[in-house]
């Protein structure tokens, strides 16, 4: 488990720790160990362009991530992060709790949030600049009020959508912090987070207010090989999670396209059956407004290089933001559904399931008037959605709405290995007859 914080202490002006150990019956807490942080920060010069060179830079302090490691998994555990002071003094941060995750594979209840584009809001009421995120503070407090029934969430980008104005990544994470302090929060890279003309991105606009990218890859540490690059696998019980950066060029050919297929292939799906796509623009199905004057259904170029490799590896889920609402499709392969089946889905599944989940706070989309075939449900309203694995054979997707935390749209998934092995159209690699 990785534990980031930000602070005003450079290394040379105090030394940055993790304080952590077992929580024991009783006394609730063990001997503890200390594990030391390393610290990262950066400068006006490493931003892109205006405001985040200008009007909007502020100094970031010091960025610092420590690791927890041998967890025992499930069992929960205490932590704080420390900064020890030449004299020998330390000052502590606040003590916090969490559960460590299970092992690949490992057979136990398995609770997943995810959504995309929450933003951030003031509390108080107050207007601010590009005040246009009124259902984060919603989102955010249906979240902490259902803590102990969830273990790990998904952010797939847009995040603070700052645009530039560097303080307020520290509004959206104190914002979240109940939530981070106490469950691993992922995150994927969205535009608000990294597009900037010229930088090397894929689409040359200036959503990012000139961050191109700086601010999401220090403030949350996430498993990737290059932190430049966005894309990164997650283990996580019964889970496998390829998340992937879709402000890179994911077409066949480049190197993240050989990491998505590689991130799918290598799974072992009899220990960890639940594949799940994950990133920021929708690489698969939607119905949004824009999307469908364009004629396309997709972020152009989205889905054509990916969908064979969904569909050879039976990526069972595959869900997007950017789009700010929320949308179910039946099980798709070449737009074309492959199921009958709106919500008890069992046996050998023939397609991928496609979900829209932007609706985590930022201001509404719109759907096209005439709604298609493959289109199940549409919710315009602000929400998240939830991934309950019970076993190796039963899945639960669910989507709730942020007002209320009710749910409005779920389906279950039930089947065994050898479903997962049957050949579906474009799956399966050619057989012999010699015996």
């Amino acid at each position: 488990m990785a534990v980031t914080w930000t602070s005003g202490y450079d290394v040379g002006e105090a030394y940055p720790f993790v304080e952590w150990g077992m929580v024991t019956s009783g006394s609730g807490g063990g001997n503890p160990a200390r594990t030391p942080a390393g610290t990262l920060t950066f400068n006006r010069g490493s931003m892109c362009g205006a405001p985040a060179r200008t009007i909007g830079w502020r100094d970031p302090g010091f960025i610092h991530t420590a690791f927890m490691r041998g967890l025992w998994p499930n069992k929960e555990y205490f932590y704080k992060v420390g900064h020890e002071l030449p004299d020998g003094t330390v000052v502590w941060g606040k003590p916090y709790t969490f559960r460590a995750p299970p092992t690949p594979g490992q057979s136990s209840l398995q609770r997943v949030i995810v959504f995309g584009d929450m933003g951030k809001a003031e509390r108080d009421g107050s207007n601010e600049y590009a005040n246009y995120q009124p259902g984060s503070l919603n989102t955010t407090d249906a979240l902490v009020k259902d803590l102990d029934n969830f273990d790990m969430v998904f952010h797939i980008g847009d995040l603070p959508y700052a645009n530039g104005y560097i303080s307020q990544w520290d509004q959206f994470t104190a914002q979240v912090a109940p939530i981070s302090a106490r469950k691993p929060y992922m995150i994927a890279s969205g535009n608000h987070e990294r597009d900037w003309p010229n930088t090397g991105g894929f689409f040359d606009v200036e959503d990012s207010g000139g961050e191109c990218g700086v601010l999401a890859e220090t403030m949350y540490y996430y498993p990737a090989e290059n932190r430049a690059n966005f894309w990164y696998k997650v283990d996580y019980g019964m889970f496998r999670f390829c998340v992937a950066d879709s402000e890179h060029d994911w077409r066949e050919g480049t190197p993240q396209y050989k990491f998505i297929e590689e991130c799918l292939s290598t799974v072992d799906r009899k220990h960890q059956p639940w594949l799940v796509f994950a990133a920021h623009r929708v690489l698969g199905y939607s119905s949004n407004k824009w999307y469908a004057e364009q004629g396309s259904f997709e972020e152009p170029k989205g889905r054509e290089s990916l969908q064979k490799l969904w569909q050879r590896h039976r990526v069972d889920l595959a869900i997007f933001g950017h789009v700010h609402n929320y949308e179910r499709t039946c099980p798709l392969y070449q737009n074309q559904c492959v199921s009958n089946e709106r919500s008890r889905y069992s046996g050998t599944m023939n397609g991928t399931i496609f979900v829209v989940a932007g609706g985590g706070g930022s201001h509404l989309n719109g759907y096209t008037s005439a709604v298609p075939k493959w289109s199940v449900f549409r919710d315009r309203d602000y929400g998240f959605t939830k991934l309950t694995a019970f076993n190796h054979s039963s899945l639960l997707f669910e989507y709730k709405r942020s007002s209320d935390g009710e749910v409005y749209d779920n389906f279950t998934i039930h089947r065994d290995y050898r479903d997962v092995l049957g050949c579906v159209h474009d799956s399966c690699f050619p057989t012999t007859l010699a015996t």
